[in-house]
């Protein structure tokens, strides 16, 4: 069971009302956890999963969020709700979560999972359905119980996600109270007490908000800012990489933290590789049209609201510019005029807008990655079409990223993929470079505790010679 510790003194207001979500919580995962075994864990986990993934709840849910969030578009976030939650399905599908999980004999070591508790989630516009769902079950999954704490533009298809969820648990018998959500409306105040009085916190969006889970004095998974550099270089097949960023850079409208912001493409294929991506879409602005549309969307600092995730049609015109074949566009480039902060086309735009910069060679092209890295997206990933997979270990090597997304759509390829060994999730982890605890995808082990029994073993003491000889003999004692 959990244990919760006192923080601070009894709240009135809108903190009490938080505490009241967490209280009725904390008894419903008591009754979870009591008695139960890995089959309850598992019903449950499905049960939340199939609230999203049944065909008409995911249309009238994803058709929900585009329409209160003004971000992504209907057809993409059916599919980005359906793959999401089908591959997670598929990862946890044998993991144990529950009782013993591991025996180690030689060791003398006994593993047995036991739930955290409480898990407060903090979840963004961007992904208003899937990410929250993909919490809930994981939580779910280890025997927790969880409150979602979302958006202000996300509460309404959170309660309906909630409505669906609570269905499903009535079939197979479990309380509603393990699957709840701060009451509305949202505020900084409610969000604030859940970060202080769930056992684990789960934080991704906001870097505000990572940043206030890291010092609540609650556990915490926060993942960091994307911004996507993605390298072309002189080996690459033109056609392939054009088509694979394209339809990255375009799903959802770039909602993802891992769609492409910035390509960096080697001189001997530029031209080939323009000449690919126009085919698929994309439009390179220069001149007067190319700062117009860098004033829209930086607008005092900060991104236009107007232009985040919003259709290629909007973008344009709001922009106000002439783009050509502009019936057949896609997304839109620009060239990259610098990196730091007097150059916000460096950082990340989460909108049908990439920054494109040439390189002389791919040395060259590190140089200008890490230098963008360094500015905004440290940690997150970095991505390679190529065909010297050496290349993939020297980034590994020697940029600041935890993942290296090779000759893949990276937003399809980061948070896990059917064709690839990530494991699904919405929220990655961008380890010390991204200011984060993890460097992983958030997955179900980040979920539950595990207690060691600990036995006797015949003792593997060393001597000195065991351990220093080779020192010795190299530099004497």
């Amino acid at each position: 069971m959990a244990i919760q510790t006192a923080r601070s003194e009894a709240p009135s207001g809108e903190a009490a009302l938080v505490d009241e979500t967490i209280a009725r919580a904390r008894i419903a995962q008591a009754s979870f956890e009591a008695g139960a075994d890995q089959a309850r864990y598992d019903r449950a986990a499905l049960a939340a999963a199939w609230a999203l993934m049944e065909p008409a709840r995911n249309r009238e849910l994803a058709a929900m969020a585009v329409e209160t969030t003004g971000l992504g578009n209907v057809a993409d976030k059916i599919t980005k709700n359906h793959r999401k939650t089908l591959g997670l399905l598929r990862d946890i599908k044998h993991a144990r979560t529950h009782g013993v999980i591991r025996e180690d004999a030689v060791r003398g070591l006994t593993e047995i999972a036991r739930p955290i508790g409480v898990i407060g989630a903090v979840v963004p516009s961007t992904n208003p359905v899937a990410t929250p769902t993909n919490n809930v079950v994981n939580a779910l999954k280890c025997g927790n119980a969880i409150v979602l704490s979302p958006s202000p533009k996300g509460v309404r298809v959170c309660e309906k996600l909630l409505e669906y969820i609570h269905a499903e648990l009535d079939k197979i018998g479990l309380n509603h109270d393990l699957v709840q959500m701060v009451p509305g409306p949202s505020s900084k105040v409610k969000t604030q007490r859940l970060m202080e009085t769930a056992d684990l916190l789960v934080v991704t969006g906001s870097q505000d908000n990572v940043r206030r889970a890291y010092s609540s004095g609650t556990p915490s998974v926060g993942v960091g800012a994307g911004n996507v550099t993605v390298i072309v270089d002189e080996t690459a097949d033109p056609a392939d990489a054009a088509r694979k960023i394209a339809a990255s850079k375009t799903f959802d409208n770039a909602t993802s933290c891992s769609s492409e912001n910035a390509l960096v493409v080697v001189d001997s294929i530029h031209d080939r590789f323009m000449q690919a991506l126009e085919t698929c879409g994309g439009r390179m602005l220069a001149g007067g049209p190319a700062a117009k549309l860098k004033a829209a969307l930086f607008q005092g600092g900060k991104l236009n609201a107007q232009m985040i995730a919003r259709d290629i049609d909007r973008v344009i015109e709001v922009a106000g510019v002439e783009v050509p074949d502009a019936d057949t566009a896609k997304f839109l480039l620009v060239q990259g005029e610098g990196i730091g902060p007097g150059h916000p086309e460096a950082g990340e735009k989460l909108s049908l807008v990439a920054t494109l910069y040439r390189a002389r060679d791919f040395a060259h092209a590190k140089e200008i990655a890490a230098r963008i890295m360094a500015y905004q997206g440290a940690g997150h990933s970095i991505g390679l079409h190529s065909t010297h997979d050496e290349r993939a270990l020297e980034l590994g090597f020697e940029l600041p990223a935890c993942r290296v997304i090779v000759n893949q759509a990276h937003c399809f390829a980061t948070g896990g993929a059917f064709d690839n060994g990530m494991p699904f999730s919405l929220s990655m982890g961008c380890g010390s470079w991204g200011g984060n605890s993890i460097d992983d995808n958030v997955h179900y082990k980040h979920f539950m505790n595990t207690t060691k029994i600990v036995r006797t073993i015949p003792p593997n003491e060393p001597s000195l010679k065991d351990i220093f000889g080779d020192y010795w003999q190299a530099a004497g004692k």
